[in-house]
C-alpha cells in the first residue's frame, strides 16, 4: 500500500458532546488523531467530504462520497461513516471498480472510553491492505459483505443479512 486515502463523512465515530444543548453533535474527523497516537507506519491523507449523522446522509451525499472516491489515485480507502446507513452507502460504492474500499464506523464516539472506534479502525486498516479489490464494511471485529449484512439496531452491532 503506497499511501492509504481515509474518507470521512461523519457519524458517531467522529461525535462530540455539547454540555450546554445536551446532546452530540458531528465534530472534527477524529480518525487522523487516532492513527498518529497508534504510530501507523504507512502515509495517509485524510479527505473530508460531509460532516453527517449517517441517518441524514441523502442520496446526493451518497453520489458525492462515490465521485470524491473514484477521482483518488489511491487504491486503497479507508471510509468512516455512520453505522445507520453505512451499508446504503457501501452498496453506492459497489459500483467503482479497481479499488479497496473498506468502511467503518464506532458504535460510540471515538472521544468516550471504552469506544469501539479504535478497534474498528484497526480492523479496517488491515482489510484495506489486504483484500482484492471491492467494498467492505469493517465493523465488530469482522469484515462483511455488504450485500449479506446489516445493522442491528435493537442488540446495537452488526450481523448477517437474513
Amino acid at each position: 500500500m503506497d499511501q492509504l486515502c481515509v474518507v470521512t463523512t461523519g457519524g458517531t465515530i467522529d461525535k462530540i458532546y455539547f454540555d450546554d444543548k445536551s446532546d452530540y453533535q458531528v465534530g472534527e474527523p477524529q480518525i487522523g488523531h487516532i492513527l498518529d497516537e497508534l504510530g501507523v507506519a504507512f502515509r495517509y491523507n485524510v479527505i473530508p467530504i460531509i460532516r453527517k449523522d449517517s441517518l441524514h446522509i441523502t442520496d446526493e451525499d451518497r453520489e458525492l462520497i462515490r465521485a470524491a472516491i473514484a477521482a483518488q489515485e489511491a487504491r486503497h480507502v479507508l471510509v468512516t461513516h455512520g453505522t445507520d446507513s453505512m451499508v446504503a452507502t457501501a452498496k453506492v460504492l459497489s459500483s467503482i471498480k479497481d479499488k479497496t474500499i473498506v468502511l467503518t464506523g464506532a458504535l460510540n464516539p471515538a472521544r468516550f472510553r471504552g469506544s469501539d472506534a479504535e478497534f474498528n479502525i484497526g480492523t479496517a486498516v488491515g482489510a484495506v491492505q489486504s483484500l482484492p479489490p471491492g467494498v467492505y464494511i469493517a465493523m465488530n471485529g469482522r469484515i462483511w459483505d455488504p450485500a449479506k449484512v446489516r445493522k442491528n439496531v435493537e442488540a446495537n452491532r452488526f450481523e448477517a443479512a437474513d
